[in-house]
């Protein structure tokens, strides 16, 4: 039998005869080691143990204290034993696929009546019983003729419709979990009692036609998380919690900040006190803006596809533009436009206009740009995920030789505003030249070695994010981690070499001829509506005094306060707080309690004894305890809360 060389981690070789498995060279280095492993790596795929190593190859052995393959074991495992539980428990139901995700899996099912919460309290002791069995995990290689015959004859239609459609003539892997049978490409664990049984949760149900085919049958898709041990899924439920709790949609029902209807898909209503959120937001970014060399300008909503067509997005950015076709007066044919996706091409036209010196740049041009990009529905989420959107969004026209220095200022007007809105650190990912783009390799070559440099110089380490750039140039993208270990990519920095040469922009030089301005895009929040999401989930609707739509409630404790109440909110407006009255006729308690749910950062209580001596009793969001306060003092202190950290 021919002979095979096996290298391990630490260089070393052994020789084994071809087809030995993974499972049995792991009990040849030792006997602790076989019975502790669980699957392998061979030449950097995953490998199940029960596969032959048939030529020379690298293998590592892995065992279940390496988490990487040993969670994708233990989730791929449990969505076949979920599958096996749900056909014991109803053998009427089809079965079709079950791949692990991000956290868990998923397996779809073919079942006539809908799972209900108690089923799937059902399904997971069913699958805790499976576990406790056991029973081996074995797998065959079958020719496609054998796997569609016992599919027809088990009468399971969606695998026979899997197999003839996966391309090629190559024989097929099957796995057998005990008596239950899987099409699989594996590998898995070696018998279910390796499943931690104490760490997995089904979690829900949810409708997906099959194949994603909206003409296809509609099933029956659960979804279970599973994780190492049970304080791992411990953690991972208490995140969910949490998460639960500072959902932007829920709070922005609770705060009145802004709703979404069906009539306007992925674009938003916004409340009074959601766009009081907005603007001040957007008034302290010009601020920041203009004091960082930026002119503000506006552009068109709509444009003629001609433009999009020279900028090159109307080639590879189409699927994701709203085309709008309009009949001009007396057109022999309509003129087709598109809602600008982005704002890129018309900052460019108002650079054109004119001749620009060397002397003009870096060119600083910002505006807050209204966008619209499609988005299909399913994708959508609150204002997180919109079709419609307003970015922060800026292009620094500038000379080559520029692209350090400004990077450099970039970065630090960016920590700067993240510092100012409560995050103190973020990090950086590097997203180079994609598949589909725009000019030519020795241009992205410059471009991608102009960014790294400049970034590097910037003192800023980044991450490698492989063919995630725009389509014209590669960008930083900077990742913000929110108080729930969540982490959100918000700004920007692209360069690009490509747009200016499309659409002809040029400056002359010292020399006195013409040459093309490198484009720096660039945005700190990304779109305003995202950014207030983030801002909501980081702080659980306990905005930044500052930022706080609602600041104060000034509250009557008797009907005879109501004058008192209504000097009070007086004074306060007159040191720029927003400050609102509640007189009502009702309990303090209940005030306090309803304007705690509308997260109101301060409240102030007035009765009999404040009124006499000119104090308020205040009382801060989360807090139990009141105090009663100078009402000089307490305007005082309010007024410095409520000014914009770049104010102070």
């Amino acid at each position: 039998m021919a002979q095979i060389s096996l290298t391990f981690p630490d260089d070393s070789q052994r020789h084994y005869d071809a087809g030995i498995t993974p499972a049995e060279v792991a009990a040849d280095i030792s006997t602790s080691l076989g019975k502790k492993a669980i699957s392998a790596n061979v030449n950097g795929q995953h490998w199940d143990l029960q596969w032959p190593i048939e030529a020379d190859s690298s293998i590592e052995i892995n065992t279940m204290k390496d988490e990487a393959p040993a969670l994708e074991l233990i989730r791929h495992d449990l969505a076949h034993i979920m599958a096996r539980a749900v056909q014991e428990l109803w053998p009427d139901v089809k079965v079709t696929i079950g791949p692990v995700i991000e956290n868990g899996w998923y397996y779809d099912f073919d079942r006539a009546e809908p799972f209900t919460p108690e089923d799937l309290g059902a399904i997971e002791k069913k699958m805790k019983e499976i576990i406790s069995l056991r029973d081996p995990v074995r797998t065959e290689i079958w020719d496609r003729e054998r796997a569609i015959r016992h599919y027809e004859d088990n009468g399971e239609p969606f695998k026979v419709e899997l197999i003839e459609a996966i391309p090629g003539t190559e024989p097929l892997r099957m796995y057998w979990h005990g008596p239950w049978q899987d099409l699989c490409r594996g590998p898995h664990l070696q018998n279910t009692g390796q499943v931690p049984a104490d760490a997995f949760k089904l979690m829900s149900v949810a409708g997906a036609y099959w194949r994603g085919d909206s003409d296809r049958q509609m099933l029956q898709r659960i979804y279970g998380v599973a994780f190492m041990n049970r304080e791992k899924l411990k953690e991972y439920m208490n995140f969910l919690e949490e998460a639960e709790k500072r959902d932007h949609r829920k709070l922005g029902r609770e705060m009145d900040l802004f709703h979404m209807q069906e009539e306007a898909p992925g674009q938003i209503f916004w409340h009074p006190n959601g766009w009081s959120i907005y603007t001040t937001l957007q008034d302290y970014m010009r601020r920041k803006q203009r004091s960082g060399g930026y002119v503000e300008v506006n552009t068109p909503q709509v444009v003629d596809r001609k433009l999009w067509e020279a900028s090159g997005h109307w080639d590879k950015y189409q699927e994701h533009m709203f085309i709008v076709e309009v009949d001009e007066d007396h057109a022999r044919e309509k003129s087709i436009n598109a809602l600008k996706p982005m704002n890129c091409p018309c900052h460019v036209q108002i650079f054109n206009q004119g001749l620009k010196s060397y002397r003009d740049l870096p060119l600083r041009m910002a505006e807050f740009g209204s966008c619209n990009r499609y988005e299909p529905s399913g994708a959508l989420h609150g204002i997180m995920r919109v079709r419609g959107f307003t970015q922060d969004d800026a292009h620094i026209f500038c000379r080559e030789d520029q692209i350090e220095s400004e990077t450099q200022k970039f970065i630090g007007f960016l920590s700067e505003i993240y510092r100012d809105l409560g995050f103190e650190k973020f990090a950086v990912k590097f997203s180079d030249r994609p598949e589909k783009r725009a000019g030519s390799d020795e241009v992205w070559d410059k471009s991608e070695a102009a960014l790294k440099s400049a970034t590097l110089a910037a003192g800023a380490e980044f991450e490698l994010n492989p063919g995630e750039g725009a389509f014209y140039g590669p960008k930083l993208e900077f990742v913000l981690t929110d108080a729930i270990g969540r982490d959100w990519q918000c700004g920007t920095l692209q360069v690009d070499f490509v747009l200016p040469e499309r659409l002809g922009a040029t400056y002359i030089g010292e020399d006195g001829a013409k040459h093309r301005p490198v484009m720096l895009h660039r945005a700190v929040l990304g779109s305003f509506e995202r950014f207030i999401g983030i801002l909501i989930e980081e702080h659980a609707g306990k905005l930044p005094f500052w930022l706080a739509p609602r600041q104060v409630v000034v509250a009557s404790i008797v009907s005879e306060a109501d004058a008192y109440v209504a000097k009070v909110v007086e004074a306060l407006r007159a040191a720029g707080v927003r400050a609102e009255a509640d007189i009502r006729n009702e309990k303090i308690n209940y005030k306090v309690r309803e304007h705690s749910v509308g997260k109101v950062p301060v409240i102030l209580a007035c009765g009999l004894r404040e009124v006499e001596e000119s104090t308020v009793s205040l009382r801060r969001l989360g807090e139990k305890q009141t105090s009663v306060q100078a009402l000089d003092d307490v305007i005082t202190a309010l007024s410095r809360e409520a000014t914009p950290p770049d104010q102070l």
